[in-house]
């Protein structure tokens, strides 16, 4: 059986909270963290585990053991120099996956140069799309085309190993829509139906935000 990934979101503004609200809605286990006693007073009654911490801090960052979590969410855009120094601490902590929200262009830049393995430009919504973008550990390089439709990179299932598009049917069962191929380094867009998924291949899909639940 497959590990459920833990969580924990550092910053409970409007975004860490949706984020940390939609994963705990989803049954994943979250740790919900902000500096602001009032703030995370607020959040207690949503969150099953808040914690009132500073996290720029490498021993508090200890105690709260960051390192066990699979996925930490830095949540803390208006707070660059604070980003900076959280984001280089959970990576020097070895967390493994680090999502940082971003405020611009350069802060960007910045993050991903002291660690950040992704960077979010986020209101509300897309918070809850990013929530559900890691609670479906098959899917990589989300790109919302509107509020319903993505374009993402998807991984070849196990069950769809040896198979060919025909046989899947993927725009029946799931909606999706295949529009190109990624193997051994190259990317194929001309795709014949008849082609025969492997696992090391990766397919570039269009797809319902309300279909893609049902891959989880």
């Amino acid at each position: 059986m497959k590990k459920e990934q833990t969580y924990a979101v550092f910053g409970l503004g409007k975004y860490g909270k949706a984020v940390a609200t939609e994963l705990v809605l989803n049954g994943a286990e979250v740790l919900a963290v902000d500096v602001d006693e009032e703030i995370v007073n607020d959040a207690i009654d949503d969150l099953p585990v808040v914690k009132c911490a500073d996290v720029t801090d490498a021993a508090v960052l200890e105690q709260l053991d960051v390192a066990s979590f699979d996925v930490v969410i830095i949540a803390m855009a208006t707070q660059l120099e604070n980003t900076i120094l959280t984001t280089m601490l959970c990576k020097e902590a070895g967390v493994k996956k680090v999502v940082v929200k971003c405020a611009d262009e350069l802060h960007r830049r910045i993050l991903e140069k002291v660690g950040a393995d992704m960077v979010v430009f986020p209101e509300i919504e897309s918070g809850m799309r990013l929530a559900n973008n890691l609670l479906n550990s098959g899917f990589a390089d989300i790109f919302a085309l509107s509020p319903d439709i993505s374009m993402l990179e998807l991984e070849v299932r196990p069950e769809w190993q040896n198979k060919s598009l025909v046989e899947l049917n993927l725009r029946k069962k799931y909606g999706i829509n295949v529009i190109a191929i990624q193997h051994r380094g190259g990317v194929q867009t001309d795709i014949d139906p008849a082609t025969v998924l492997q696992s090391d291949m990766r397919l570039v899909v269009i797809a319902s935000n309300r279909k893609l639940k049902k891959l989880d």
